[in-house]
């Protein structure tokens, strides 16, 4: 149901106003540790099919807003989505995650690729986010989120899932040209998807680099940031009040430099103390996260203290609550449930301390 005309409350935190709490969301919170979902899947076992048939989808979405009431409903779907609409088809296998089979390995075939038209390959996306927005209304945001360059290239040219980034890695350093035609292919058609998104529906919008990690801060330079900088000012150049956030897995390294990219906040995990992620990234820049997602299996004395230090640790203004990466799949319900009740008193926890 559309709620109040007020301003969504993460929304407000994302624009970097002073509030008495941070409002709170998961990654991942629509999946696995959910029986709901698991019963779901186990009735849709098809992955594409739960994340891009419109009904199952928003179904996916709303199970943790109806059970949890989180500040931001984060659509399912997955960021390898837009790749057929590139000529790059993928499936998920169940027990063994992506394939692209064939990989992106030579010239012709990067030659060879299409910009994304989301309006012709993705119109189930705007029906969802359309969907989403009505069902929520302003009680929370509706987050679209998206792949970054150097990450959907590394898919794409890996054909799986990686430990050592060699195939990608090996393009960087002995066929750099190719390489970087490929990024901005990938970074244009991504800056389209981001604002289709944005266009359909979504108030914020999370890009996940979650393998930009796993490169030296003179690489993320190179072959990472670039493409991030031009999602994102493309973007920017239309869409200027939309928030962007930014999320790499194994971040503590290339932290600054995420900060070059132009997006509003960075979402931070684990490995960096959220004081010191503020003090390196400036209180210009939003934060995001980042309590590790095994807190979530502690005691709830454990989990409210984690979530009170992380708090304190980032300040009134421009955070918001959240795990440091995707909530696991053998993870409580009961606990993710304790985690959003603590997270939304927690101005009277701080008061009563």
């Amino acid at each position: 149901m559309i709620g109040s005309n007020q301003v969504p409350y993460l929304l407000r935190a994302a624009r970097g106003e002073k509030l008495d709490r941070p409002p709170v969301w998961m990654m991942r919170q629509a999946g696995r540790y959910m029986q709901v979902y698991r019963d779901l899947r186990d009735k849709y076992p098809s992955f594409r099919e739960r994340s891009e048939n419109v009904e199952l989808a928003v179904e996916i979405s709303l199970q943790p807003w109806r059970a949890f009431r989180p500040d931001g409903v984060i659509m399912f779907s997955d960021i390898l989505t837009p790749l057929p609409g590139m000529g790059i088809p993928f499936e998920i296998i169940e027990s063994k995650g992506p394939i692209i089979e064939p990989a992106i390995r030579t010239q012709e075939q990067v030659d060879n690729l299409r910009p994304l038209d989301p309006e012709e390959s993705l119109p189930f996306i705007r029906q969802i986010l359309q969907t989403l927005r009505h069902e929520v209304g302003n009680e929370a945001a509706v987050l679209g989120f998206v792949g970054a360059p150097w990450t959907l290239a590394a898919y794409a040219i890996e054909g799986k899932g990686s430990k050592d980034y060699a195939t990608i890695k090996s393009m960087a350093f002995s066929e750099p040209s190719m390489l970087h035609q490929f990024l901005g292919h990938i970074a244009d058609s991504i800056a389209t998807y981001v604002r289709y998104q944005i266009d359909s529906g979504a108030q914020v919008v999370q890009m996940f680099d979650s393998w930009a990690g796993q490169l030296s801060p003179q690489d993320y330079r190179t072959f990472a940031l670039p493409y991030q900088q031009r999602v994102v000012q493309q973007v920017k150049a239309t869409h200027p009040d939309t928030p962007l956030i930014l999320y790499i897995s194994g971040s503590a390294g290339v932290l600054e430099l995420m900060g070059e990219s132009g997006v509003d906040i960075v979402s931070v995990d684990w490995t960096v103390d959220m004081a010191d992620a503020r003090r390196r990234l400036g209180y210009d820049i939003g934060v995001q996260g980042n309590i590790d997602p095994c807190v979530l299996f502690g005691s709830k004395p454990f989990i409210r203290e984690r979530i009170l230090d992380t708090i304190r640790k980032a300040g009134d203004r421009g955070h918001i609550l959240n795990l440091g990466h995707g909530i696991l799949p053998k993870t409580p319900e009961e606990n993710a449930a304790y985690f959003f009740e603590t997270a939304k008193q927690v101005d009277h926890l701080l008061a009563t301390v």
